[in-house]
């Protein structure tokens, strides 16, 4: 049987074309990328990243979009699944937390910063209703579906 983990990533957006981004230090994702983080056993996708997006920015989203997955195998053989979600609705007081800094850049400018891995790929599943799936493949290349 095929083990597996899920995780969800949430691009928050707001009306003056800035999105919300987290800097990850530290980790073996760093770089600039969305705030989200592992599903908890028993937790639904989506009260998933509603949770990790408020422990990592303060920030409570509601009217969640579903813009893709992306999915890769681990070395040790275990299939890594990503949910990928997008709102521009959230309230709350921004707040910064030990999974990294958080804050507001406008979207043309990302590419200025040192982005975690495959983060400039999956912004087309964020932005493109016609892609969902993201899947790195075992020798490092990738499929974007």
């Amino acid at each position: 049987m095929e083990q597996a983990i899920f995780t969800t990533l949430c691009m928050i957006y707001d009306n003056q074309n800035q999105i919300l981004v987290q800097e990850r230090i530290g980790t073996a994702w760093d770089g600039i990328a969305f705030p989200g983080g592992h599903v908890e056993q028993g937790e639904s996708f989506v009260e998933s990243v509603i949770r990790e997006v408020f422990e990592e920015t303060g920030y409570q989203i509601k009217n969640l979009i579903l813009c893709g997955v992306k999915q890769f195998q681990t070395k040790d053989g275990v299939r890594y699944v990503i949910f990928l979600y997008k709102t521009n609705q959230f309230t709350g007081n921004l707040h910064s937390s030990s999974e990294g800094n958080v804050f507001w850049i406008k979207r043309q400018h990302i590419q200025d910063y040192v982005l975690a891995t495959d983060m400039k790929e999956m912004l087309e599943l964020f932005e493109n209703d016609k892609l969902s799936e993201f899947y790195r493949l075992k020798d490092g290349s990738y499929k974007i579906l």
